[in-house]
């Protein structure tokens, strides 16, 4: 380590031990400066995936369901805890933690499975953000190209989606150069994922107002939202709930979470800090944006006419809204807008995880040019726009099904390791806190296992 690096990482040490001295709230604004790794996370959660979950809630559901997200979150959040006590006061690198102290075949599989996860998804990213390009584009030149002229269009589609693409390579390309020791790319980069997310909220808050001022909101209700009441007695609405318990966490990010803090070069003294960051970053935007885009939903096409059956897509959603009642600039640039912000920052932390899960397996350095070129795997994603509808019978549900199940296995590789002295010395929990904290690992394992064990066979046709 330098010594410029050694004395700013020594104040920030100094800053943290005379923050602790004062009330938890106003701590809030210096934790949030000093945060990074957990708005990673919220940018890698907040994609096309919570944003389809939050419109279907709210569409054919109401405010009834409110609650499942916020909850499906709070769960997801107790194994990330126990990741960061793991990497923080060890310093070693997850994978190689999983392989040496629980199993190798698992660390291998949690590997694989997180890089090629990364890229399926975003050939589902890719068509969003373009299609929220085109949307933008409508609305604000009138240029637009008629459906009917489907090469045409579609060649159009591809052109978003490479330009989405390069802005996005480009974003990780230099977070790539947090290992040189001569950029600041890790904190411009958490910096830009902050600034993003707070435009995400401030999108749909917009779109959540209109729809107020319009009246078709209700407020009572929405309160009563969130208190559970009931488990829905559809398979739909049973379908819903257990793919948000699922899903609000996805192996990727269980994956390279552990390696963005060790990027921030934080230790056990910035545990604290790392809790405030997981709460600020990730728990608090995904709350604010699904319940957004799920109250904007309910008020708008809950109990209407408007036929609506199954998923509903973000660019079907958009013209809904209008034709609800809000204006043109509301449902469809500032929705488009924030559903892009959405898909485009799931999309670089895709080309982040592709390059730690490469480096990790391969022993790369990541300052070196493979694990640069890692970041790229996602590329071919961006004919997404081309073969996204056909892939899902061949690619999308045995994906769901390996990815979903290896997530509680590698759940239990972390509760393991919380409870492996060899691994965690001193700084293995002990006591009550260590029932406690086992007891909601096993919450979240049986909670995840019951959900993709549910969500497959449903995917499979079995339910």
């Amino acid at each position: 380590m330098s010594d410029s690096s050694y004395q700013k990482q020594q104040a920030e040490l100094a800053a943290l031990q005379a923050l602790a001295q004062k009330p938890a709230l106003s701590r809030i604004p210096a934790y949030v400066k000093l945060s990074g790794p957990g708005w990673l996370q919220g940018a890698m959660t907040l994609g096309g995936g919570s944003a389809v979950t939050s419109l279907t809630i709210g569409a054919l559901f109401g405010y009834e369901l409110l609650w499942v997200q916020p909850i499906s979150m709070l769960i997801g959040c107790i194994m990330l805890f126990v990741l960061s006590h793991q990497t923080l006061h060890t310093q070693k690198k997850p994978f190689d933690s999983m392989k040496k102290h629980v199993n190798r075949p698992i660390a291998w599989g949690w590997a694989i499975a997180a890089f090629a996860s990364s890229i399926i998804w975003g050939f589902a990213h890719y068509p969003l953000s373009a299609g929220m390009m085109e949307e933008i584009i409508t609305v604000t030149t009138g240029f637009t190209i008629d459906p009917q002229e489907t090469l045409k269009r579609d060649l159009y589609l591809l052109l978003l989606a490479i330009i989405a693409w390069a802005g996005v390579a480009f974003t990780a390309w230099k977070y790539g150069d947090h290992e040189t020791g001569k950029s600041n790319a890790v904190t411009f980069f958490e910096t830009g994922i902050k600034i993003l997310s707070g435009l995400i909220v401030l999108a749909f808050a917009w779109v959540v107002i209109v729809a107020s001022i319009n009246g078709k909101i209700d407020w009572a209700a929405v309160a009563t939202g969130y208190i559970p009441k009931s488990l829905p007695d559809t398979e739909q609405g049973v379908t819903v709930v257990m793919a948000a318990l699922g899903s609000a966490v996805g192996i990727n990010m269980t994956f390279i979470y552990g390696y963005t803090l060790l990027h921030k070069k934080w230790t056990a003294d910035h545990a604290e800090l790392s809790r405030y960051d997981i709460g600020l970053g990730l728990v608090v935007p995904y709350i604010l944006v699904t319940s957004l885009i799920s109250i904007a939903a309910a008020g708008a096409f809950y109990g209407s006419d408007m036929g609506i059956t199954g998923k509903l897509s973000p660019t079907q959603a958009g013209t809904m809204f209008m034709s609800a009642g809000l204006d043109e600039f509301t449902s469809r640039l500032i929705f488009a807008v924030g559903i892009l912000g959405m898909a485009v920052g799931s999309l670089v932390m895709h080309m982040l995880c592709c390059g730690s899960a490469a480096a990790a397996m391969f022993n790369w350095p990541e300052n070196s040019l493979k694990y640069k070129l890692a970041l790229l795997a996602p590329t071919p994603a961006v004919l997404g726009v081309f073969v996204w509808s056909t892939m899902g019978p061949y690619v999308i549900l045995p994906t769901s099904a390996i990815c979903g199940f290896l997530l509680p296995i590698a759940y239990i590789g972390w509760a393991l390791l919380n409870n492996s002295k060899a691994y965690l010395g001193d700084a293995m929990p002990q006591g009550n806190s260590r029932i406690v904290i086992n007891i909601l690992m096993a919450i979240c394992i049986i909670t995840v296992l019951a959900s993709v064990t549910y969500s497959t066979m449903v995917k499979m046709g079995y339910i």
